[in-house]
């Protein structure tokens, strides 16, 4: 069986050095083409045929220029499967790692994790570390919540808010200084926009998402 191999991309010549010989005692892994800086990097990296690419995400200071080479990867060839390396574990970083076409995302202080990360990625299964997961999923309720957050007008939210604090509709309508026909209007179109049957329901299910 041949080893996976792997092009790493590291500005720290130490480190860099130091993680090539830990992943070139690995029986089944073998480090084929380094690079330190971006430009570097893209003139060798189809040149050593890689399986994996192990990418620091700050190649110099603090640019987030393994970000850039990443895309410019996966332009040279999509099918790539990128391994980001950093200290950063701010999760809009993380999210764009994985954006750039990153399968993980492994922080450098968790290094002895880097050799099986590279098989899961070689077999394509998934083997997302648990910070790189973390970020995926916040990020997902954020946008999650934004979606929801935009489904109502405000309109539609403080008639939801009053019916689920059970106002009836002659009491939104003073406390709103709006029609009852406006009100039912608004009415209508949540029940519409929201695929239930009551207002109730409506009040209750906006509740439950935090709409109010």
């Amino acid at each position: 069986m041949n080893p996976i191999r792997v092009f790493l991309v590291e500005d720290d010549p130490v480190w860099r050095k130091g993680l090539i010989d830990f992943l070139n005692k690995e029986p089944d892994l073998t480090v084929v083409g380094e690079a330190g800086f971006k430009a570097e990097a893209i003139e060798r990296f189809l040149p050593a045929q890689a399986d994996v690419v192990l990418m620091d995400i700050n190649l110099t200071e603090n640019n987030l220029d393994g970000i850039e080479t990443a895309i410019e990867f996966m332009a040279l060839q999509a099918d790539s499967k990128i391994i980001m390396l950093t200290s950063l574990t701010d999760e809009a970083v993380i999210v764009e790692s994985f954006s750039a076409g990153a399968v993980n995302y492994i922080s450098k202080s968790s290094f002895k994790e880097i050799p099986d990360a590279i098989r899961a990625a070689h077999n394509s299964q998934s083997a997302i570390h648990p910070t790189a997961a973390a970020a995926l999923r916040n990020e997902f309720l954020r946008l999650k919540n934004d979606e929801n957050q935009k489904l109502l007008s405000p309109a539609e939210r403080d008639i939801l808010q009053l019916i689920h604090q059970g106002q009836t509709q002659t009491q939104i309508e003073q406390s709103l200084h709006i029609t009852k026909r406006t009100i039912k209007n608004h009415i209508n179109r949540i029940l519409k926009k929201m695929g239930v049957k009551t207002s109730k329901e409506a009040a209750a299910k906006a509740s439950q998402k935090k709409l109010f």
